[in-house]
């Protein structure tokens, strides 16, 4: 029974295709923990944290689909540290632009 059920878990992962509701969660988290990587969580808010999350994930699966990696077959790990490195990226860019520190 566990056994076979831990199969069904793992079939799910492996076929994760995160809907736009998903994207915002993962997107949020991703974008705050990145905030925090990047010392800018006091200059953000939570939008700014969930766009910075959706617009790295965003980024980072099509910076991984141009170097052939299939995003969708490592389930929510690795949608989730995509957006968080594709967070970080923004951020560090916007604080380039910007000048800020």
């Amino acid at each position: 029974m566990v056994a076979q059920n831990a199969d069904t878990v793992m079939l799910a992962s492996a076929n994760f295709s995160p809907g736009w509701f998903a994207w915002i969660i993962i997107g949020g988290i991703a974008g705050w923990i990145a905030s925090k990587i990047m010392k800018s969580d006091g200059q953000m808010g939570i939008i700014k944290n969930v766009l910075a999350g959706i617009v790295g994930g965003w980024l980072g699966g099509y910076v991984l689909r141009l170097a052939g990696v299939d995003t969708g077959t490592f389930g929510w790990i690795l949608t989730f540290l995509t957006a968080l490195v594709g967070a970080c990226v923004v951020i560090g860019a916007v604080k380039l632009v910007t000048g800020r520190k």
